[in-house]
């Protein structure tokens, strides 16, 4: 699935994240300006800091001239879009490596913007010098005592383990504003605007060299190269975790000519990408600071099925806490009969003490239960609840003697002014998770236990299968039942009849009822027109299917056997335009769009990690037995998963197979319809 084709950009872009000179074009003595805002920012640089300014005789006339007076790395570029590829040129001639356009004007803005972008980018091709930007609010490396940004306050972000690599500039500012805020800090905070040359595979490549990250938020707008960011991000994740914020959840793209290329939005592929990548993917911004922060600090070991001790001073905040995490399928086990036995020496009676456990309030004892719990050989991560009370318990001390332990513990301190934001920076910076709330708590501690699954998974060796057949040409739906029969997947029995002789004939060989269908290639939806006659039990009744399907210009007939009742799936492949083949599953019919109830992989996958896509769905229960409905084996459905996957991703001129519905009955997985669809048979297929 992965590819080394781009190698690691650390050395390419340690002359923008590290310069030993900055030069300022279009550096400006009127404050409003944005060249007098970088350049004070830039003020406390401690390398060669230059000011350009041809029209001004107190500043350099030139880059060149800038150079002359000590080494330039960087050049900072403020001047109005139509000048920014000739000032680039003047730069890189000059022997500047890497440079940030500030400005907007570009493409994001129309007109002739597209053009000036253009521009940009036959600079970086032709000369090599690395570009972020244009239209960003730049970047900031407080380590460095860096502030390469116009953003007021910028300069007041303090240093700390965590990495943001943002699309947007204005939120790499407000993701590193809050990570000051809950005490983080950053290591490096990127903006990366319009992505000319510098893109978020190239920062993500260069953190995993940079000693001061920890760990990365990344946000995620679009993206043009889906196999680069995943392979970029499975690189990092052995050392630094990722968290990645994608926006875009309610974009519904255009109508597809299947269900699986409508419900396969970026915005869910995107997510599924980078969470089979090995990123902890987050809803919102709030939690992304949660989740990060946790696994700047720590990291679970790699578990198949983590799961998490609660440990709470007040009942009400642990209920909370308890039941975020069993909203996010946490696992939250039932304690081992001695480790309640050793509670119940620790604690009160009347508490609750089986998982999670209820202290009844803060106590000097408080270090001795969180290590308790933490003994337990069901428990892999801490969560644990307190309001400060200093005089009841010391927050800090406690969760250094369960930190001891060596499992992470992420624990929440409720309270307000300075005296809470020491003991959080000081849990900090013993290596303990932190959280103002039990939302915060939980969202952390979900991360930890993600983190873990994922790396347990990834670190799984994939075995290769059997060799796809090749697939070409257009296909009826017998053809393509016929070629999911080659794979091992069930189909109903059926004939495909050229006139109405056969037809009866088939009525009479298969048995009653049956299914009659209209039997063309060129038609993907068949229900839409009356294609479909179900529940066909005498040669009347199929007389009436059949005039009615001629009365359509059926030429062709499908007789098949109707099939057990049960639990309809949707289970397609398709060809991504940005990531590539990838498997979609998700609860079927004709609902499948409505309830829009999806799991995503990129393709080829494991059956094994296939058969973990069921258990994603919010409607998994009607897998489960449901008021003994069938009951689904996950592993049957990813294999039928994984072996569509393979085939897709070794028929280049194959884009997409939709089996749907996929029922699940009695005696297993059966395919009612089935799609596929080849290029060169695109051209051919009318809409309906």
């Amino acid at each position: 699935m992965t590819s080394n084709v781009h190698a690691p950009a650390a050395a390419g872009l340690t002359p923008l994240f590290a310069p030993r000179g900055i030069a300022v074009v279009g550096a400006s003595r009127d404050p409003g300006k944005l060249g007098a805002a970088l350049a004070r920012s830039l003020s406390g640089f401690d390398g060669h800091l230059a000011l350009v300014n041809s029209r001004d005789g107190g500043m350099h006339d030139s880059v060149r001239s800038a150079t002359a007076d000590g080494p330039v790395d960087l050049a900072m570029i403020c001047v109005p879009a139509p000048s920014c590829a000739g000032v680039l040129a003047e730069a890189a001639e000059a022997g500047v490596r890497a440079a940030v356009v500030c400005g907007g004007g570009f493409a994001e803005a129309g007109g002739p913007g597209p053009e000036y972008q253009r521009a940009l980018a036959e600079v970086v091709a032709g000369c090599g010098i690395r570009l972020l930007g244009p239209n960003t609010s730049g970047f900031l490396a407080p380590h460095g005592g860096l502030t390469a940004s116009f953003v007021p306050g910028a300069a007041r972000v303090e240093p700390g383990k965590v990495a943001v690599v943002a699309a947007s500039g204005g939120v790499n500012h407000a993701l590193a504003f809050l990570l000051t805020e809950a005490g983080h800090g950053v290591s490096l905070a990127v903006g990366l605007g319009n992505g000319v040359d510098v893109t978020a595979p190239d920062v993500l490549d260069y953190l995993a060299s940079d000693p001061a990250t920890g760990a990365v938020a990344l946000h995620v707008e679009s993206v043009h190269d889906g196999p680069r960011l995943v392979d970029a991000v499975r690189r990092l994740v052995p050392t630094r975790p990722v968290v990645a914020l994608v926006v875009g959840q309610h974009d519904v793209g255009d109508f597809a000519a299947s269900h699986t290329g409508a419900l396969a939005t970026s915005w869910r592929t995107t997510r599924a990408a980078l969470s089979q990548a090995g990123a902890v993917v987050v809803s919102d911004e709030r939690e992304l600071v949660d989740a990060v922060g946790a696994l700047a600090v720590t990291r679970a070991r790699p578990c198949p099925e983590p799961a998490v001790g609660v440990v709470t001073a007040q009942a009400g905040p642990g209920l909370l806490l308890l039941d975020d995490l069993r909203g996010r399928r946490i696992p939250v086990p039932g304690l081992a009969s001695s480790t309640q036995d050793s509670l119940a020496e620790l604690l009160p009676p009347l508490t609750f003490q089986r998982n999670p456990v209820d202290t009844g309030r803060p106590s000097p004892g408080l270090g001795r239960v969180l290590t308790t719990v933490a003994a337990d050989p069901a428990v892999d991560v801490i969560a644990g609840y307190a309001l400060h009370e200093p005089d009841a318990v010391d927050l800090v001390a406690a969760a250094r003697e369960a930190r001891a332990s060596g499992v992470p513990l992420v624990l929440g301190v409720g309270g307000t002014g300075a005296e809470v934001t020491t003991c959080r920076r000081a849990l900090i910076e013993a290596g303990i998770a932190v959280a103002n709330d039990p939302r915060g708590v939980a969202a952390a501690a979900a991360a930890l236990v993600t983190d873990a699954r994922a790396r347990a998974v990834t670190a799984a060796p994939r075995t290769e299968g059997p060799v796809p057949v090749t697939v070409t040409g257009a296909h009826d739906e017998d053809q393509a039942k016929t070629l999911l029969g080659r794979l091992g997947i069930a189909t109903p029995r059926r004939r495909a009849c050229a006139d109405r002789a056969e037809a009866h004939a088939a009525l009479k060989e298969l048995g009653v009822p049956v299914a009659v269908k209209l039997l063309d290639a060129r038609l993907l939806h068949k229900t839409e027109i009356g294609g479909v006659h179900l529940g066909v039990a005498t040669a009347e009744d199929l007389d009436a299917a059949l005039d009615a399907l001629e009365a359509v210009h059926a030429r062709r007939f499908l007789v098949e056997e109707m099939a057990a009742p049960g639990v309809d799936l949707v289970l397609g492949v398709r060809r991504d335009p940005v990531f590539g083949p990838i498997v979609l599953c998700g609860l079927g019919g004709t609902t499948a769009e409505a309830l829009a109830d999806v799991a995503i992989r990129l393709a080829p996958v494991p059956p094994d990690e296939a058969a973990a896509m069921p258990g994603e769905l919010a409607g998994h229960a009607l897998l489960e037995g449901w008021r003994g409905g069938p009951v689904l084996a996950p592993l049957a459905l990813g294999e039928a998963a994984a072996a569509l996957g393979d085939l897709l991703d070794a028929n280049p001129a194959l884009d997409e197979i939709e089996v749907n519905p996929l029922r699940l009955t009695a005696d297993g997985l059966v395919a009612l319809d089935a799609v596929v669809i080849t290029r060169e048979a695109d051209d051919a297929q009318p809409d309906h």
